[in-house]
């Protein structure tokens, strides 16, 4: 593969979804062009995480061989995703006194300003945990708040507000071995809800305030932004499954039809719409609860401008938008994806969301240039590149 191809590969409990993609310009603008697709179902998994190793390892091979045939080349490796309840967020703050004659601030202030309230996160809380991304959120210079980067400001005391995503260790190791097995060498691993923000917010709504949603088929996950930069990140053991099963329950009918009811692709049947809906509308609004309750904690509830984005497969559940938009009092709407005219079918499905947005890391890789205020740095631990992302305002 060559520099300007980059792989995504989203690792979900449904599907597993692959996403070539290289990169194309057209006048002034550059963009990525996806060139190949797959997919297959996962089978394994289980809230994200990794129970069945050779039979994850085979829905890899099968959903990388799908799209290799379709790219017209072997895919080697890839930038690929970790969700699932394993992930989860926490903010801490760091305090470092600046050291030159002139008082001037330097990078490595910063760098020692971060690595200090990493060290102050608690020791109860990074048991068996690794640090995913690293986002500074606000910086002090002698207690007074400043906007953007301290660097070359002058004080006496630097302190910084930084969010760290992290994930468990085993899984995360596990993901990478699975990959292995699968003779893809990964290249970059992020978080789920970070690489989907890429392809379905704009920098307008990250600035205004919004919280995406992720409805996957076991878990619900959701990143709120302000300003820009990532504010939480938050995981619910709570998906499309649920409903499903509801419905099966609550109609008395087969699992899979019960699916196909809820995607819209079996209609008719012996059964009461008002029921259909009484039941898919008490699940969803089980869900939406646990979105306000967090955006509570936060401070945030009505309080985010750009409101909700809906994407993953449950996004695509009928009046979805409406009911979220009663249940948190906050604009609404479902993410769309479009990988443009050159695919087959021309999907578009926000289910794809993650494996878009990997692609797009894949390519701005090493790049100095910030996509929507994240800067990339690759770091090296264990032999791995993995431990890498650093978010900078």
């Amino acid at each position: 593969m060559s520099k300007n191809i980059a792989i995504g590969i989203d690792i979900g409990t449904y599907q597993t979804r692959v996403v070539a993609a290289e990169s194309a310009r057209e006048g002034e603008r550059e963009f990525p062009r996806v060139v190949g697709v797959g997919f297959a179902e996962s089978r394994g998994l289980h809230h994200g995480c990794i129970l069945s190793q050779p039979d994850t390892v085979k829905s890899i091979r099968q959903a990388v061989a799908q799209a290799s045939k379709a790219a017209g080349f072997p895919i080697t490796r890839a930038v690929v995703s970790i969700g699932g309840i394993g992930l989860s967020c926490i903010t801490s703050s760091g305090t470092v006194v600046i050291t030159r004659a002139d008082s001037e601030i330097t990078e490595l202030d910063v760098k020692t300003a971060i690595d200090a309230s990493e060290k102050e996160i608690p020791t109860s809380f990074s048991l068996n945990r690794e640090i995913l991304h690293t986002i500074p959120r606000e910086f002090k210079v002698d207690g007074k708040p400043i906007l953007g980067r301290p660097e070359g400001l002058k004080g006496s005391k630097l302190e910084v507000r930084t969010l760290f995503i992290t994930c468990f260790e085993h899984h995360r190791n596990e993901i990478i071995e699975a990959f292995a097995e699968a003779g893809i060498e990964v290249e970059d691993m992020v978080a789920s809800p970070m690489a989907a923000s890429l392809v379905t917010l704009t920098k307008q709504q990250k600035m205004a305030g919004v919280v995406l949603t992720n409805i996957g088929s076991e878990t619900v996950s959701i990143v709120v932004f302000e300003n820009d930069l990532p504010l939480s990140l938050e995981v619910f053991p709570i998906g499309g499954n649920d409903i499903t099963n509801d419905i099966a329950l609550g109609l008395r009918i087969p699992l899979d039809e019960a699916e196909g009811i809820k995607r819209g692709s079996l209609v008719g049947g012996n059964f009461s719409r008002k029921r259909l809906d009484e039941i898919v509308e008490a699940r969803l609004s089980d869900i939406f609860e646990l979105i306000e309750a967090h955006l509570k904690k936060l401070g945030r509830s009505g309080l985010l401008p750009a409101g909700i984005v809906l994407t993953g497969g449950g996004s695509a559940i009928e009046t979805i938008d409406d009911l979220a938009k009663a249940t948190l009092r906050l604009p609404s709407r479902v993410a769309s994806v479009s990988f443009g005219d050159n695919i087959r079918g021309q999907i578009k499905d926000a289910s794809w969301s993650v494996a878009y947005g990997l692609c797009i890391i894949g390519l701005k890789n090493g790049d100095e240039e910030p996509i929507s205020g994240l800067t990339y740095v690759r770091k090296t631990k264990k032999g791995l590149a993995n431990f890498f992302r650093q978010f900078l305002p």
